[in-house]
């Protein structure tokens, strides 16, 4: 799949400050990850280390925090990486699917799609459609 940027608004923790960035949409990514400066300049606090697998097949670690993001008009809490001073800033698969957007690497663009909600009905032995 090719790669595309997208312009998205990372804000602090409390969500009434965001700054704009030109993220690559990156589908193959769990989460987003962001600059550690951006992200301690607006206050976002690392809760956790995690391993990550890079796309040469190193193995590094990093912080993650939580923050919003807003993309397109939507506005989503989040699980944040943080990377290194020069690092491109990636929208991962994790957000994406908070904002209900996916990649169209064609129109180069994000489009809105619907949530899925899929209830396992015991009682009949098969699935149905709910709309709780």
């Amino acid at each position: 799949m090719g790669t595309f940027r997208v312009s998205i608004e990372v804000g602090d923790p409390a969500g009434e400050r965001y700054e704009a960035v030109e993220a690559v949409v990156d589908t193959g990514a769990t989460y987003t990850a962001l600059p550690a400066t951006l992200l301690g300049e607006l206050g976002v606090v690392p809760h956790a280390r995690a391993t990550f697998l890079l796309a040469d097949g190193r193995q590094v670690e990093r912080e993650i925090g939580r923050t919003w993001i807003r993309v397109d008009g939507r506005t989503e809490l989040t699980l944040v990486v943080f990377g290194g001073p020069d690092s491109q800033p990636l929208l991962g698969a994790y957000a994406l699917e908070g904002l209900r957007l996916a990649a169209d690497p064609v129109g180069r663009r994000l489009t809105p799609v619907p949530g899925l909600l899929l209830l396992l009905e015991a009682a009949r032995g098969d699935f149905a459609r709910s709309t709780v």
